[in-house]
């Protein structure tokens, strides 16, 4: 065995000896590791041919990560908005004004029939007093109902039609102020009266209004 390496080793020795042949040894050296990096690149090619799921165990080992991981939630966009809607139920602005909030004060003038007549309005919540509301002094008010009234007890029927007819003109005009200021403040209006005979006058002159005829008085 070491004779015959030796021979092939002077055999080689000898080949190369010659210029002519040795230029040819180094084109066929060259192109021994050129056609070894074609090979190496040809195998690599086959390997990936003949095992894809190898050649992807990486890629789709990182996609199988990434579609373990939880999602997150967009996060909503700030809109501007710095104000809160109103809560349902809360005071409207009526009530929140001081001047609606009705308050006990005393009867006006010295009539006595038209304070007895007022202080007993039916369920009357400030009976023996006025009701101040929104600088207004109003003869009675029924809470529960919310509910101010008015009375008159002038027997305006006697009066001589001159006299009558400026009257009436007169309530008319009060009982549509004091209407409106009442409702401004959330409260519905009443007149009372003593007679039926008034009654019916004040009817035909304000049909919109809830005129009561004063059984108690």
């Amino acid at each position: 065995m070491a004779s015959a390496d030796a021979a092939a080793l002077g055999i080689g020795v000898c080949v190369l000896a010659a210029s002519e042949i040795a230029v040819g040894a180094v084109l066929i050296i060259g192109a021994v590791v050129v056609a070894a990096a074609i090979q190496e690149a040809l195998d690599a090619y086959e390997f990936r041919q003949l095992y894809p799921e190898e050649t992807r165990a990486v890629p789709e080992t990182q996609v199988a990560i990434q579609s373990s991981l939880p999602k997150r939630k967009p996060q909503p966009q700030p809109s501007g908005q710095d104000w809160f809607p109103p809560v349902p139920g809360g005071p409207s602005d009526r009530e929140r004004n001081p001047n609606c909030s009705p308050r006990r004060v005393p009867h006006l003038g010295g009539n006595n029939l038209h304070n007895q007549c007022a202080d007993r309005i039916p369920r009357n919540t400030f009976s023996g007093w006025d009701a101040l509301v929104d600088g207004k002094n109003f003869d009675g008010l029924q809470g529960a109902a919310r509910m101010l009234w008015e009375v008159k007890t002038n027997d305006i029927e006697t009066y001589s039609p001159f006299v009558r007819q400026a009257e009436l003109q007169k309530q008319v005009d009060e009982a549509k102020r004091e209407r409106a200021l009442a409702e401004a403040c959330g409260f519905q209006f009443s007149i009372g009266v003593r007679t039926e005979a008034h009654k019916k006058l004040l009817e035909a002159l304000l049909p919109d209004f809830n005129i009561v005829l004063m059984t108690w008085c």
